[in-house]
């Protein structure tokens, strides 16, 4: 009985290192949003060619992952794809904010955003284009640093200094020269979002575009805002604030919307 049950033991025990493998692979491939090598997925993973194969082999006959006409690239397959959307679907937040974000693109011209912070990154839940021919590029999934987005900073500022500290991976990486990578400059400015209810975005994830973004709570293990972007050029001091006194509004009908939905 003593072996079989340490045979077991090793079955588990692979079980759960083959399941962390596939994980990785679809994190890995979900974070890059391009099409990767074998080669470069074993180095990036640390991982033998040989057993990433066959996790790749398995993982493409269930479409999780496909690959191109050489068969040498991998990228997100279309199980990905209907997973995310499930998520997106089940998700209460995402699933009523449509007509506000909508209501809310509509009256500013802007793109409009719903973002949720992920460990160290805000993600797009969500999103309405810019009716303008210039605009900013983004789209729902995407992933950008926290500190260096008005999402991001907009949620961390329902936090305090050290629970910033903590959820923050220090030294920060800088995007563009505008972003905010001091610790004492980035506190200040979650301060200030603190006080007056959003957070600001001076070119610090995308030159030349400004954003603006309101909290709208801190669940989900993380938070989530709601924010409207446009290039400097149709963005200036006056026109931010109006645009911020549109998001505000924006953020407030959520959260009565998500407050009726948990009475019920």
């Amino acid at each position: 009985m003593e072996s079989v049950s340490g045979a077991a033991r090793v079955r588990r025990h692979e079980d759960v290192k083959s399941a962390a493998r596939v994980l990785e692979v679809l994190e890995l491939l979900g974070a890059e949003g391009a099409r990767l090598s074998l080669a470069d997925m074993a180095s990036t993973l640390a991982v033998p060619k040989s057993s990433l194969h066959a996790v790749l082999r398995t993982m493409e006959s269930r479409r999780w992952v496909e690959t191109d006409p050489s068969g040498t690239l991998y990228s997100l397959g279309l199980k990905a794809l209907l997973t995310g959307t499930a998520y997106l679907e089940s998700d209460d937040l995402a699933g009523i904010a449509g007509p506000v974000l909508d209501l809310l693109a509509e009256e500013t011209g802007e793109a409009v955003h719903l973002g949720r912070l992920d460990d160290t990154d805000v993600v797009y839940l969500a999103k309405r284009e810019s009716r303008h021919a210039l605009r900013m590029y983004s789209a729902v999934g995407r992933r950008l640093p926290a500190h260096a987005t008005a999402l991001g900073k907009a949620i961390l500022s329902q936090y305090d200094a050290a629970e910033i500290q903590r959820r923050l991976n220090w030294p920060l990486p800088a995007l563009t020269p505008s972003t905010v990578t001091d610790p004492d400059e980035l506190l200040a400015q979650l301060a200030d979002a603190r006080k007056r209810g959003w957070a600001e975005d001076e070119g610090e994830s995308s030159v030349d575009i400004r954003c603006v973004a309101v909290p709208l709570g801190t669940g989900h293990g993380g938070g989530d805002a709601i924010g409207c972007s446009a290039p400097r050029s149709r963005m200036d001091d006056a026109r931010l604030s109006e645009i911020a006194t549109h998001v505000t509004e924006a953020a407030h009908s959520l959260r009565t919307l998500l407050k009726r939905l948990g009475e019920h």
